[in-house]
């Protein structure tokens, strides 16, 4: 399994409905609330053999007040 973060902008007054829905999804190790630039950040883990992207498009792409998404994959350094 892959630690993969996702941070996402929401529509203006949608984070809280945004959170629920992927909340729903039960696909997350962590969510949070951030300041800043974004939004929510997103924890998953992804199966090594899994196409990141079409996973991501599958799990998110109807969460109904997403605004845009940035991807953060992590690899073992040490």
């Amino acid at each position: 399994m892959r630690a993969t973060f996702i941070q996402l902008r929401c529509k203006p007054g949608q984070t809280y409905k945004v959170a629920e829905q992927i909340m729903l999804k039960e696909l997350h190790s962590e969510l949070y609330s951030t300041s800043g630039e974004w939004d929510l950040m997103i924890k998953l883990y992804i199966p090594e053999e899994a196409d990141i992207g079409k996973f991501i498009n599958e799990m998110l792409v109807d969460v109904v007040g997403v605004e845009r998404s940035l991807t953060t994959l992590t690899f073992k350094a040490f």
